[in-house]
Order: structure tokens, then sequence, then C-alpha cells
């Protein structure tokens, strides 16, 4: 079993690529007017459409790429298919307690999506080198360096939204859906983090054929319950938005969202700890988020992004670049070192 032959930071790269195209994208279907619903669409109603379009790509991928050859295996009626292990089914449920979580997180009246997004993802900052420190695993300085870059990044935006301020439903989401990623990168780490192909796509393969279903399924549970002020948008994102031409643009953000998901599992299981691999991608993510902000901005008109904004933006960048050369530097040094001594 081969190790993946393309460098990290080209990884990184294509996942910001895939990334930008799905602000963009979500961020225009959200703000302007549908002349059938009488409004932009939320993101809560284009979220069921988008999810399952996502399943049946993700699906599709599996076969077309051959992944699923990779995967544990069950008969079922003499025939054998992917199934996942016990702790691959338990990472699924971490996974799915992410993608249901996200969701609901938009449902909280009188709360900035953006300020309890950007909070869920300083969570996963926190729980990265634990995760590593929990298995043995040494967390080098430049990465801890990067987890203090990019949570600086993060403070910043937080503090001019106004701070921490969340009713306790929504302290209660952003607890699960820490809780699932967590769940996540303990399992990644116990059993798949090698940067090798082949665990890279038995992983993949194994998670997604749970998670993506049992989130459809929470999706729909949370729209028939009425769970949240704006629950029942869900149903709008379930029934009405298969009709409309906006159905297009969902399947442009399903297609993102498969890709973004391949890429975040290639980054997120790579060899190196956790407190490197998850500052990298969040940080992309976000600097995705600026820079979709940017081009809405000067193509359509849209706010432009805060000076603050841009600074985080800046020092995301920075903690990029140093994840990138920090592990070259040290590597050349150390033959120089030898061969000083």
């Amino acid at each position: 079993m081969s190790r993946r032959a393309f460098p990290l930071e080209g990884i990184v790269f294509l996942y910001f690529l895939a990334y930008l195209p799905n602000v963009i994208i979500t961020k225009l279907v959200t703000t302007q007017p549908n002349a059938r619903f009488g409004g932009p669409l939320t993101g809560l109603e284009t979220l069921p459409a988008s999810l399952i379009l996502n399943l049946v790509m993700t699906y599709v991928f599996i076969w077309l790429s051959g992944w699923y050859r990779e995967a544990n295996t069950v008969t079922i009626a003499g025939r054998r298919v992917p199934f996942p292990t016990r702790y691959t089914l338990l990472s699924a449920f971490g996974t799915a307690l992410v993608l249901f979580t996200v969701p609901l997180s938009f449902t909280f009246q009188g709360v900035s999506v953006p300020f309890i997004q950007l909070l869920m993802r300083g969570d996963i900052l926190i729980i990265a080198p634990l995760v590593d420190l929990m298995f043995g695993r040494k967390v080098r300085w430049w990465s801890w360096t990067a987890l203090v870059m990019v949570a600086v990044a993060l403070f910043i935006t937080i503090h001019a939204r106004g701070g921490l301020a969340l009713p306790p439903l929504a302290l209660l989401d952003v607890v699960l859906y820490t809780l699932g990623y967590f769940i996540r990168l303990a399992v990644m780490t116990r059993v798949s983090k090698t940067g090798e192909l082949a665990t890279i796509r038995r992983y993949f393969v194994e998670e997604k054929i749970v998670a993506l279903p049992l989130a459809v399924v929470a999706l729909a549970v949370l729209s028939a319950s009425g769970i949240g002020g704006q629950a029942g948008q869900l149903g709008i994102g379930f029934l009405r938005v298969w009709g409309d031409p906006v159905i297009w643009s969902l399947v442009a953000i399903a297609v993102t969202l498969t890709i973004i998901s391949i890429f975040s599992a290639v980054i997120l299981l790579d060899a190196r700890e956790n407190a490197y691999c998850v500052p990298l991608e969040r940080a992309s993510s976000l600097v995705a988020g600026i820079g979709g902000a940017i081009l809405l901005a000067v193509g359509w008109g849209l706010p432009v992004p805060s000076t603050l904004d841009l600074v985080g933006a800046a020092i995301l960048i920075a903690a990029i670049v140093l994840l990138s050369l920090a592990p070259r530097f040290s590597r050349a040094l150390k033959p120089a070192r030898a061969e000083a001594q």
C-alpha cells in the first residue's frame, strides 16, 4: 500500500478551490430573490436537497472510483457489500452528529450563523492536540504555533461580533458538534491515520455509507419535530425545491460538498499529528470563506469583508505557510547539524 505521492499542500489548495465556489453559490442562493418562494432561500431550505444530492454523489463516487474494494464487506443476498467495522461505525455516528448539529445551529433565533460556525471551528482546534496527546503522538512546535495563530484569528472575529453570548440550546448544539468531531478524530487516530491511500479509501467508504444516510434521517426528524423557531423551513428543502430552477444551484453545492469531503478526509488522515492537520484544514476553509466574500463583493455587490476579517485571513494564510515550510526546514537542518558534529 503506497503513500500519497501528491504533497499535502497541494491537497489543501484543491480543498480551498472546491470550498470557494461552495461559499459563493451558497451565498448567492441565500441572498438573491426567488420568485416561487417570495424571497431568497434560507440556509435551512437549501440543506435537505444538497445533503441528499451529496449522499447520492458520494455513493456514485465510491462505486465509480472503485474505493469500495478497499472497504470491509459483509455478504447480503449472496453479494459482498461494503460495511463499516465497529470503529468506523462509531466514527460514522460522530460524523452524522456533526452534519446534524450544523443545520440545527441555523435555527436559533437571535444567534448569528457566522458567529456560531466560527465558535464550532474554534472548539475543534482545542480538541486536536488533546486527541494527539491521548494517543501518544508528538505535537511539534510549528503545530502548536499554527494552532495559536488560527485561534487568534478566530478570537479577533468572535470579539468583533460581540463575544460568546449564546442561549443554552445553542451551547448544547456546539457541545454536541465538538463531541462528534472528537469521536471522529479519535477513531481516525486509532485506526486510520497513516497517510496510506488504501487506508484513506477504506475509512472514507466505511464512514460515509453510514454517516450520510443518518444525517439525512436526522434532518428529516428535525423538520418533522418543529424544534427551533425556523425548523419548518426544512420541509421546503425536502419537498418544494426539486421543481424549481434553484435545484441546479443546489446540485452545484452538492458537487462541491462531495469534493470537499474527499479532500478533507485525505488531509485529516495524513500521518502527521492532528494538531498539524486540523488547523491546516480549518484555516483553508476560513480563507475560502473570506476569499468568497471578496469575490461576492467585487462581482455581485455584496458587502466587503471588514478590516478585522481581512486581518484574520492574513493570520490564517501565515499559519498555512508556517505549516507548509517549517517541517521542510526542520528536515533540511537535521543533515546539516549531523555533518557539523
